[in-house]
């Protein structure tokens, strides 16, 4: 969406990384696949390795460090997908403000159930790979995220799961130039949380 609309030029993805597992830090999903999607989207990754367990704090130093680097490189913002979220919005702005960075966030304020059905019918396709079982069930980790699906949703958790009741991996759609092979392996309980190990095929 952001590219498409050319007020902005996007020079690169930023993910964080669980650096002991080796794996998105909220989504658990292996750095492979990330680095797959971000070749097929054009863009370079970057990559935040975070220890684990990692405080605030040292979140906060080493995402400082990113966006140093980032200033230093002449990139003027980065986007978020946060969609309504106050107190989320609140603290990214005043961690970009700290950084001298713009705060983009392309989404916000979109219908989530619109914007999820737009998605899929323009192509995106993906998989839930994280679920919190205290929002969800526990058979929704490693489905599809489809129209059946969010039909299925129960009332009160968000079409595109913006409070957290689960997260997924895009593996195909119009911003990549071609589809990423994926399998679903196990299924890896911690805590509340059900994780779907997707794997390359």
């Amino acid at each position: 969406m952001l590219r498409h609309r050319g007020e902005y030029e996007v020079v690169g993805l930023l993910t964080t990384f669980n650096a002991e597992a080796d794996r998105v830090a909220m989504h658990a999903v292996r750095r492979e696949l990330v680095e797959r999607q971000a070749a097929a989207a054009g863009l370079p990754l970057w990559p935040v390795p975070l220890p684990w367990p990692c405080s605030n704090e040292q979140y906060e130093a080493l995402m400082a460090e990113t966006c140093a680097r980032a200033v230093s490189e002449g990139i003027v913002g980065v986007a978020f997908g946060d969609l309504f979220l106050e107190d989320v919005r609140a603290y990214r702005e005043k961690q970009m403000a700290k950084a001298g960075l713009e705060p983009i966030f392309p989404v916000w304020g979109l219908p989530t159930g619109e914007l999820a059905r737009e998605m899929i019918a323009a192509g995106v396709r993906a998989k839930l790979t994280c679920v919190d079982t205290g929002k969800l069930d526990r058979s929704f980790a490693g489905r599809e995220f489809d129209d059946r699906l969010l039909a299925e949703l129960p009332e009160g958790v968000d079409p595109c799961g913006e409070r957290g009741e689960f997260h997924s991996f895009v593996y195909a759609g119009p911003m990549f130039d071609s589809a990423i092979e994926i399998s679903v392996g196990e299924m890896v309980v911690r805590e509340q949380f059900v994780f779907a190990d997707l794997m390359a095929a």
